[in-house]
């Protein structure tokens, strides 16, 4: 349920009216925006919550970090570093001076 704060007028005439979302169980509520009345006109600014945006931005990065993780466990981009290949890399360098 939205919650419409009292009218707040400044001194150069504009009105302000707070809009919040009623919190559950009767908890604290949560910003929705802020109705601007000139005499222009009026207009919507919605909040924006920093938090939640900052809180998404971390979880996409433990996100991309794991699957990171989990490629490399999988499959590291080295060679194969087996006994065969150690003794074909150390043949190839022979041939090489």
């Amino acid at each position: 349920m939205l919650v419409f704060g009292e009218p707040y007028e400044t001194t150069h005439g504009t009105v302000l009216i707070t809009v919040t979302r009623q919190g559950r169980r009767g908890g604290p509520g949560r910003a929705v925006g802020l109705y601007t009345i000139t005499a222009d006109g009026v207009t919507w600014t919605p909040a924006v919550d920093e938090g939640r945006i900052a809180l998404i931005g971390v979880c996409t990065g433990f996100v991309a970090a794991a699957f990171a993780t989990l490629a490399m466990v999988h499959r590291p981009p080295w060679p194969n570093l087996t006994e065969r290949a150690m003794i074909a890399q150390a043949e190839s360098m022979k041939y090489r001076r």
